[in-house]
């Protein structure tokens, strides 16, 4: 189970930072956004839910919007949103937005999620974006760093809110809670795992006495997951590992914070699981586990077998899940057991009440004969059950198939049949795992209970979000109540704390309860009218349905209630809602079907009894708290207090009871919230859905929290951030303020920022949602005018400064003519003459004065300084020791901040260490422990006791209330029992009154004798009625006969239906099995595939081989490369002789281009070979042309081939690159040595021995060439051999698709089948219709029969009220002594027997009187043996009723059969449906792909741009330094022509030529630091521009990451594509039904292949663009290092004009011969420039090529023939290359061997000025070279990976149009049949109506006919007196008994 894995630390824990903060290079980036506040804006998008575009114009309500890709659209002004300026890109808060929208939201979410920032605050709530992946955010590492700290000092995570929660809890001494919702996978359950964790961690105690006999707390608390999340996760779609309840856990700590205790509370489990999945689901992870066979005596013990699809509860879905392994988590939850305290007996009871859950659902049972009755199909499995549960399995199938139910005070046993003992069963399985995992919980808290002291806790809720289905329950409406309460709870306590801070500031607000917002929607679910209790209410009536529960609640609330509305009608193929509810989250639909039954809950109770009393221990405690049928009777106070509560508690009232006893604690709590978001479905990590987020927002509330924010003020900043930020919008008001506040107010002032926008308080400024990004605007604006107001001074400043220096430069000149003419005059004055030889000694005494005054002052310095330096040593000892305390105090300070947890340890640590030393005391003071112990038990007991106590108490007062209600009760009783004996007096009176007039009939007997006539005659009048009666029955049986014929061919037509439906489910069978082999076919053959594929791979192995042989050439190359660099530095002894070889240059490269015409003869080779290699290129596409059916499914076993095959094409075009750089260099070195041909003719030996090494390294090359031609031939040798497979591959599929097509002939007949039973189901509706109308007939009939009853039975109406008036009073009494308990019933008893005996009493005398009217007493049994005669004819037309529900009922069987196809069928929609979506999104990966490259090729633009314009500036820089150059030269040249003018004076002026001089030196030290400061500046841009190659190396990096990402995307694919094979075939079948869609589609995919090629034609512009500026960054180097040429050669002129004054002018001359060389060599220079740009230009041409690749990739055998032309070409050029070289080598022989010794010298100096700028320019290629392989290879894979998904897009939409037509079919099918249904159950209720009638009206003819034979026997009684005495005696002996009068009186 995901979470359970212990893992062992390896190492230090890796570094979170990349995952925790934005990188300071992505705020820069983020920071430099372009963004205009006017123009930009969010508009909706149906794909990417918004994009951003620019606002080009407004119309009324419209705007016109122009999105990214040149698209314009019209826009209503309300969806437009505003953009947040790039200040608060990726905020952390998201409460700090300036513009708060619902975009802005979903923008900065995706934008943190894409960065791997999973953790975004929005105000209160902490919003966590489930990674999909495992990021090292979790580690202790982590721990440390939000140990302590508060949340605004470190990033968003989830440690910062539970350390906030703990900090609070230690600081303000207060329970804390925390909310964790959201969706099902969205990660609530790790991110609780987490938490408590984290509170484990910080909480833990260092106290480990007792660590060898107990667990320690921490561990018991971690370990309570393993067992929950067995027995209460399960698999579900969208998480393998989703919590199927919601659990409060609150764990609590001690008065040091540390942990002392834990509990859980669970809510909801989805018990419907137990005993049903879907077909992608898995029911609760224990009983796989089980199944694992991990634990080896837990199979035996449980009675288990070893394949789970014996059980049919668990395997009705998935059994296994991929990533989960069952078997260590068996061991993980065993484990589990063990740490929690559990023992063996223990463990065995919860195992083995598991696995009878899951013997339960393999119980069967069949109907018996005709009788509604089930009876066992074997006994095996309840034989299992009952010994695992301790029970005996006869007893228990006795019982569910006949309970006993209570009827009055009595128990009777009641038959079931079939579908009601299946539904019992169910029930009893899920209600047994149920209350088995609440008694784990309620274990769990037993273990978790230590007994230590408990001062706080912190809560930690993980409970599901908000919920808005297709089909929303009863499930639903409970959760979406729960959050309705969570939601106002965090409304009311986010704005309680929102306007605290408003109060605290000081600001005027007016206090808004939000939490009342949701109010109504709440009192209209649990008010004592609402929803709920309407629903209780239904529950107690056993009548109530769904209907009457549905018109109950519209009658209350529909149109009274604004939150109760009509559901909108639903969508084709949903079920109809009846009732919508407006949620805070918006309007959902509640469909109430099954919501009676569900609330209900019942339980056999028969079972239940007999589980209470089994042999195994937790069976019994389980069902403790249920009443059973054992605990009916039991009576007293508290006992039946508990039986009335657990008797009614429904599951309604007990959630609320719960959610009521929540919120009470939550509300006691200082809560913190945290919500949890899926990103998308499919899984993928870094994918975001934004319709799925923006749902998720909505229903988890952050939408509706951010709504709130915009009413108050969200923005807000301390006085001194907004000072320092807006100060520059009115900086001298602000500087002149007193205080921060002051000047904050004068800013606002100042921009004329409305009143209502902000507010001023105490501490901060108060801002409404938007102001700050006006502000930012404001600010940007005036940012402007400042800069371009600087920008000018500066300039003013530097042309006012260079126009002083020109003026002081004038002056200059002037002084210095001005002396040069006076020297010229005064250098013949003979005194001037004695001055300067004067001057010298006078300056000699001066001289010594200065050296003894300097020397003094030395002195004293030297004093000052020893005596400075004795102060500084002392002032650093005690700065040391100030820096020592400072460091230790910080220290103190770190260790006591936010570390309580270690002083917290510390002191436990002292503690133990002071128990040890008490510990060693004598045995006083351990007795006087041993005391102090047990007080401080008795304290905690009496702890416990007082809570006890409170508890008891408050029983105590509910007691008192129901003892108050009770006694009302009994007094209303009392005054009933009075009226009753009041009647019974009155009784008697009637008694006595009886008794009278019994002695007056005696005498006036002989009066009634008279009368007998009259009697007699009724009789025979009665005889005549009974003729009628008798005739009227015979009809009856008749028409009873015909009935039953009928009857008899419905059955025959039924078994007919029966056994055509078994045919037809035999065929599916048939058809499955083909399915089942199919599949193993299609396994056969991928297992071929990946056969081929390692052979693919053996190729693949011999490749590289041959590639690391390549790579051993290029080494030997390398090596061969440096020994010609150690020849070429020998040529440079040939320097000093270069300006004497100048001359014969000339004449050389004459020769050498009158030796240039021998390359005609190469040209013709040359020839030869394009010729063969056309007919190679003709032989290539032709094989290609063969196979392009094979290429088209082993297009990607190919790409990888050629691209191998392009990597080694790539090695030798590099080596082809050094050998043309090679001739290059030589070619040149030739030029240089044919200078000096004449003079250098000893060298010539050296020369030849070089070229024999030339000619050697050529011969390799050419060996290398001829290896490579060889590769080449192998390699298509490979694919012809993968093309021949291919087409096996391919004639094995078109079998497979033969088959495929036999099985949709197969499906076709199956369907004509299916509308063959259809017909025939109509046929038996249509016979049933008349069946019911007959039965009608027959029924108006008996009424007529019975209205004749009527008249004859009128007199005995009197007696019979009164009887039924005392029944209904009994039954009264009983129904009142069975629902409200048993109080009074000894009292009701007493009454009760006194009445009886009285009517004993009563019954005695009538007998006596009765004795004498035995001849009536028999005509009347005659009459009532023909009324009984009559009740069992009705009986008989009652059987036929029910055999026609019976007949019904397999009809809905039939019904409900085929809805479970319908809800496969619909289920494999789903599925289809949701690989379509995942392929989507696969797509809109691809999207984001190329759109991130795009996003990438931008920067690395705008990168350009600024290296550019830094070139730019460095380039003026330099030709300023050019230009102060040339006027240093202009310089040189005017004192040169000086010197030429005073030659003839210069002996006399000395002096002034040594001012000269100086001048001079002074100049050549101003250049020389021009030079330095330009070499500084070169450098620093050589710096700059390696940051820029490796930030394109790191964007290189990152694109390969994300390549890789996709290749791990492709892998995940092809997994996808291994588990849909076995769908393949039913997909197939719907490509006959697709034609139409297919052209639709193919519209849709050309719409996406121009949107293709348009983005194909960007990446090609910014890849030219991209060339473009690197072409330019080359120029750029190149000429720097021309202009450091030329420095180095002004460097050496100035040096030659230094070695004298006399030869300047020779030294200017050969400074320009130096000059013109150099020329000369940036002449070949630049055509070596030409040569590299020409090479470029081929590799654009490339690159050019293979975008016409990507572009033409639809087309496979085209593509397939431009990769071997492109072959072609570079084989051909790649010859080329080589004849060329073997032609220059030849011209190099013949100019070689007229070379002379100073060659070597020559090469040296030619070279070494270009060496390192070619050595740069070759890199510079290499890279480029690489950098455009990357991009080829990239935009290949892409290409493939889109195909695929347009291939799998088609397929998918094509399956999905048929799948919705044959939903749609199927839904029609349902609609017709349920209207079917509704008629026939209206039709049963119709004669249900009527049965009921006919029966009131026969029980109320019986009751008139027994009162008519009453007024009988009272004749005869008067009739029989006058008969004599001994007649009398011998009728009465021989007469039994009247039951007449018995059945009277009872």
């Amino acid at each position: 189970m995901p979470g359970h894995v212990v893992l062992k630390s390896t190492g230090p824990d890796p570094d979170p930072t990349e995952y925790l903060y934005v990188s300071l290079e992505q705020k820069r980036i983020d920071q430099t956004k372009p963004y205009d506040a006017k123009k930009a804006c969010w508009v909706p998008c149906e794909k990417e839910g918004y994009v951003l575009g620019e606002i080009q114009g407004t119309k009324g309500d419209l705007v016109t919007v122009g999105l990214s890709g040149g698209e314009t659209k019209n826009f209503k002004k309300d969806v437009v949103c505003q953009v947040n300026p790039p200040k608060f890109e990726k905020c952390e808060d998201m409460s700090n937005l300036t513009y708060l929208n619902d975009a802005s939201v979903l923008y900065n979410l995706k934008s943190r999620y894409v960065c791997k920032l999973i953790y975004t605050y929005s105000g209160l709530f902490c919003v966590a974006i489930n990674p999909y992946k495992r990021y090292p955010i979790y580690t202790n590492r982590v721990v440390k760093i939000y140990q302590g700290k508060r949340r605004n000092e470190v990033p968003p995570h989830i440690f910062a809110i539970a350390d906030g929660a703990y900090m609070d809890m230690l600081q303000n001494h207060e329970n804390q809670s925390m909310l964790i919702t959201g969706e099902s996978g969205a990660g609530k359950t790790e991110n609780t795992k987490k938490v408590i964790a984290y509170f484990a961690n910080v909480g833990a105690s260092t106290k480990k006495k007792e660590s060898e006999k107990k667990q320690n707390l921490e561990d018991q608390i971690v370990q309570t997951n393993p067992v929950l999340e067995a027995f209460g996760n399960a698999k579900t779609v969208r998480n393998d590992n989703s919590s199927r309840f919601g659990k409060f856990i609150r764990i609590h700590f001690g008065p040091t914070g540390k942990l002392s205790g834990a509990d859980i509370e669970t809510y909801l489990l989805e018990k419907a699981r137990v005993i049903s999945q879907q077909s992608l689901e898995r029911s609760y992870h224990i009983f796989y586990q089980i199944m694992s066979n991990q634990v080896k005596w837990i199979k035996p013990t449980c009675l288990l077998s070893d394949d789970i699809h014996d059980y049919h509860f668990v395997s009705q879905g998935k059994v296994t899940v991929a990533s989960i392994d069952d078997k260590e988590d068996m061991q993980f939850t065993d484990d589990a057991f063990d740490v929690l305290g559990f023992s063996r007996e223990d463990k065995e009871n919860v195992y083995k009440v598991t696995a009878a859950v899951m013997h339960f659902g393999e119980m069967k049972f069949k109907q018996r004969g005709r009788e509604e009755q089930a009876e066992a199909d074997g006994t095996e499995e309840g034989d299992r059950v009952g010994k695992l549960m301790g029970v005996d399995g006869a007893d228990l199938y006795k019982n569910l198939t006949k309970p006993k139910i209570k009827v009055g005070n009595e128990f009777v046993t009641q038959g079931r049949n079939k579908d009601q003992v299946a539904y019992s069963v169910g029930a009893l399985a899920k209600g047994i795992f149920d209350r088995t995992f609440k008694w784990l919980v309620k274990k769990c808290n037993v273990t978790l209970e230590t007994g230590q002291k408990r001062v706080t806790f912190i809560g930690v809720l993980d409970i599901a979000g908000f919920e808005i289905f297709d089909f929303n329950g009863f499930e639903q409406l409970c959760i979406n109540f729960t959050n309705e309460k969570l939601q106002q709870f965090f409304n009311h306590h986010m704005f309680v704390l929102e306007q605290e801070e408003y109060k605290r500031e000081g600001i005027n607000w007016v206090f808004i309860d939000f939490g009342l917002d949701l109010q109504a929607c709440i009192e209209l679910i649990e008010k004592p009218l609402g929803i709920l209790s309407i629903l209780e209410e239904e529950s107690m009536f056993p009548k109530a349905t769904d209907k009457s529960f549905e018109e109950k609640l519209k009658t209350n609330h529909l149109g009274k209630s604004p939150n109760f509305i009509k559901p909108k009608p639903p969508k084709p193929g949903q079920a109809e809602a009846h009732f919508a509810i407006v949620h805070y989250a918006g309007t959902v639909p509640y469909n109430l079907t099954g919501w009676l039954e569900k609330n209900k809950d019942p339980l056999n109770d028969t079972v239940v009894d007999q589980l209470k009393k089994a042999s195994n221990a937790l069976s019994v405690e389980i069902f403790l708290d249920h009443p059973g049928q054992s605990g009916a009777p039991d009576t007293g106070g508290k006992g039946g207090k508990r039986t009335k509560g657990s008797g009614f508690q429904t599951v309604s009232g007990m959630y609320k009871e719960q959610l009521n006893n929540l919120m009470t604690t939550l509300r006691s709590t200082a809560p913190h919230f945290i919500r949890c978001i899926i990103p998308n479905e499919m899984k993928a990590p870094g994918v975001i859905d934004a319709a799925l987020v923006m749902h998720q927002l909505t229903c988890n509330g952050v939408l509706e929290g951010i709504r709130i924010c915009r009413k108050g003020f969200p923005n807000r900043m301390v006085y001194a951030d907004f000072k320092h930020r807006y100060c520059i919008l009115a900086s001298k008001p602000a500087a002149q303020a007193p205080d921060e506040k002051a000047a904050s107010a004068v800013i606002l002032e100042i921009i004329e920022l409305e009143s209502e926008k902000y507010r001023l308080g105490h501490t901060k400024v108060f801002f409404r949602a938007g102001v700050l990004g006006a502000l930012e605007e404001i600010r940007d604006d005036r940012l402007a005018k400042i800069i371009s107001w600087l920008q000018a001074w500066i300039r003013g400043y530097t042309s006012r400064k260079a126009y002083k220096k020109l003026q002081e430069q004038r002056v200059a000149l002037i002084v210095v003519q001005r002396n040069i003419r006076k020297f010229m005059k005064l250098r013949t004055w003979a005194w001037y003459r004695l001055w300067q030889k004067v001057k010298p000694l006078l300056n000699v005494t001066r001289i010594e004065d200065e050296i003894r005054a300097l020397e003094e002052k030395a002195a004293k310095a030297e004093e000052n300084y020893e005596r400075e330096a004795k102060l500084r040593k002392e002032l650093e000892a005690a700065n040391l020791a100030l820096l020592e305390e400072k460091n230790n105090l910080l220290v103190t300070l770190e260790s006591t901040r936010g570390n309580v947890s270690e002083y917290l340890d510390k002191q436990a640590k002292l503690q133990s260490q002071k128990a040890d030393l008490e510990a060693q005391l004598n045995e006083t003071t351990e007795r006087l422990q041993q005391e102090e112990e047990a007080r401080n038990q008795l304290f905690q007991n009496k702890k416990k006791t007082e809570q006890e106590l409170n508890g008891l108490k408050k029983d105590i007062e509910d007691l008192e209330l129901s003892v108050q209600k009770a006694e009302q009760d009994k007094a209303t009783k009392d005054h009933q029992i009075r009226n009753l004996n009041d009647e019974i007096a009155h009784q008697d009176e009637l008694i006595n009154k009886i008794n009278k007039e019994k002695k007056h009939l005696q005498e006036c007997n002989q009066k009634t004798a008279e009368d007998l006539q009259a009697i007699e005659d009724k009789c025979n009048h009665l005889n005549k009625v009974k003729a009628k009666l008798e005739q009227t029955l015979d009809e009856l049986e008749d028409s009873l006969e015909r009935e039953k014929k009928l009857r008899g061919e419905v059955d025959k037509a039924k078994r007919k239906i029966e056994g055509d439906l078994k045919l037809t489910q035999e065929a599916v069978a048939d058809l499955e099995r083909n399915k089942k082999e199919l599949e193993q076919s299609i396994q056969r053959k991928d297992k071929e595939v990946s056969s081929l594929a390692s052979k693919l791979e053996d190729e693949q192995s011999l490749v590289s081989k041959l590639q690391k042989q390549i790579k051993e050439l290029q080494a030997r190359i390398e090596e061969l490369e440096e020994e010609l660099e150690h020849e070429r530095q020998a040529r440079a002894k040939a320097e000093k002789s270069k300006t004497h070889l100048g001359r014969e240059l000339e004449e050389l490269g004459d020769r050498l281009d009158e030796a240039g015409g021998a390359t005609a003869a190469q040209i013709e080779l040359n020839k030869k070979r394009e010729a063969e290699l056309a007919k190679l290129r003709r032989d290539i596409e032709e094989s290609n042309i063969q196979h392009e059916a094979a290429l088209a499914n082993l297009r990607k076993k190919h790409n990888d081939a050629v691209a191998e095959m392009s990597e080694q094409i790539d090695h030798l075009n590099k080596m082809k690159a050094r050998t043309e750089k090679d001739k290059d260099s030589l070619r040149r070195d030739a030029d240089d040595s044919k200078s000096a041909m004449d003079n250098l003719g000893r060298d010539k030996a050296a020369a030849e021995k070089m070229n024999k090494q030339l000619q050697h390294q050529y011969n390799e090359i050419q060996a290398k060439l001829d290896e490579a031609n060889r590769t080449l031939n192998d390699f298509d040798a490979a694919k012809k051999k993968l093309a021949v497979e291919n087409s096996d591959l391919l004639r094995q599929l078109e079998e497979a698709e033969s088959q495929i097509g036999q099985l949709s002939k197969l499906k076709l007949s199956l369907t004509n089948q299916l509308e063959d039973s259809r017909k025939l189901a109509d046929d038996e509706c249509r016979e049933r219709a008349t069946l019911l109308g007959k039965f009608r007939n027959l029924e108006h009939d008996i009424d007529g029969l019975r209205e004749q009853l009527d008249e004859e039975s009128e007199g005995k109406a009197d007696l019979q009220r009164q009887l039924s008036k005392s029944n209904a009073e009994a039954q009264m009494w009983r129904a009142k002594y069975e629902s409200e308990g048993v109080a009074r019933a000894e009292e009701l008893e007493a009454a009760r027997l006194k009445l009886a005996a009285r009517l004993e009493e009563a019954e005695q005398q009538i007998e006596q009187l009765n004795v004498k009217n035995m001849n009536l007493e028999k005509t009347k049994q005659r009459i009532s043996t023909e009324l009984e005669d009559m009740q069992l004819e009705v009986e008989r037309a009652q059987t036929l009723a029910n055999a026609a529900e019976k007949k019904q009922k397999n009809f809905d069987k039939i019904i409900s059969e085929w809805k479970m196809k319908v809800d496969d069928l619909a289920a494999e929609l789903d599925a289809s449906q949701k690989e379509c979506r995942n392929y989507s999104t696969e797509l809109f990966r691809v999207k984001a792909a190329y759109e991130e490259n795009l996003e990438q090729l931008d920067s690395v633009r705008r990168e350009n741009k600024n290296l550019a314009d830094e070139i730019k500036d460095l380039m003026d820089q330099i030709g300023e330094g050019g230009r102060s150059l040339h006027e240093v030269q202009k310089n040189a040249k005017r004192l040169e022509i000086e010197k030429e003018e005073l030659q003839a004076a210069l002996e006399e002026a000395e002096a002034a030529l040594e001012q000269e001089e100086n001048k001079v030196l002074r100049a050549q030290l101003e250049l020389s630091q021009v030079r330095q400061e330009i070499d500084r500046r070169i450098q620093e841009k050589e710096e700059e521009f390696d940051n820029t190659r490796k930030c394109h190396q790191r964007a290189i990096d990152s694109m390969q990451a994300s390549l890789e990402a996709e290749a791990k995307g492709k892998a995940e694919a092809l997994r996808m594509k291994k588990k849909l094979e076995s769908d393949i075939n039913e997909l197939e079948i719907a490509l006959d039904h697709s034609n139409k869609a297919n052209a639709d589609m193919q519209k849709h995919v050309k719409k996406l292949q121009t949107d293709i090629k348009d983005l194909q034609t960007r990446v090609e512009e910014e890849q030219r663009l991209a060339s473009e500026y690197r072409e330019q960054y080359g120029i750029a180097e190149r000429r720097a290092n021309a202009l450091h040429g030329e420095l180095e050669e002004s460097r050496t002129l100035l040096e030659q004009s230094d070695r004298g004054r006399r030869q300047a002018e020779s030294d200017l001359a050969e400074a320009n011969d130096h000059i013109n060389d150099l020329t000369a060599q940036n002449g070949s220079l630049t055509l070596a420039k030409r040569k590299l740009e020409g090479e470029m230009q081929t590799l654009h041409a490339d690159l050019d090529e293979m975008l016409n690749e990507a572009k033409n990739s639809e087309e496979k055998a085209k593509k397939a023939m431009v990769d071997a032309a492109r072959l072609a070409d570079e084989l051909r050029a790649e010859q080329e290359h080589a004849q060329n070289q073997e032609k220059m080598r030849k011209a190099l022989e013949v100019s070689v061997k007229e070379l002379q010794v100073r060659l070597e010298e020559v090469e040296g100096n030619a070279l070494k000025a270009t060496k390192k700028a070619i050595a740069k320019l070759e890199s510079r290629v290499r890279e480029l070279e690489s950098q455009l392989d990357d991009e080829a290879r990239r935009h290949a894979d892409a290409q493939k990976n889109l195909r695929k998904c347009e291939r799998r897009i088609k397929e998918l939409t094509f399956q999905a149009d048929e799948d919705k037509k044959n939903h749609e079919r199927m839904q029609d099918l349902v609609d017709k049949l349920q209207q079917k249904i509704k008629t026939y159950k209206r039709q049963i209720e119709e004669a249900e109506e009527i049965a009921a009638l006919n029966l009131a009206k026969f029980r109320k003819a019986q009751q008139e006919l027994e009162e008519a034979e009453e007024r009988a026997d009272n004749a005869e009684q008067c009739a029989n007196k006058v008969k004599a005495k001994g007649r009398a005696e011998s009728m009465a002996r021989m007469s039994p008994q009247p039951p007449h009068a018995r059945n009277f009186f009872m």
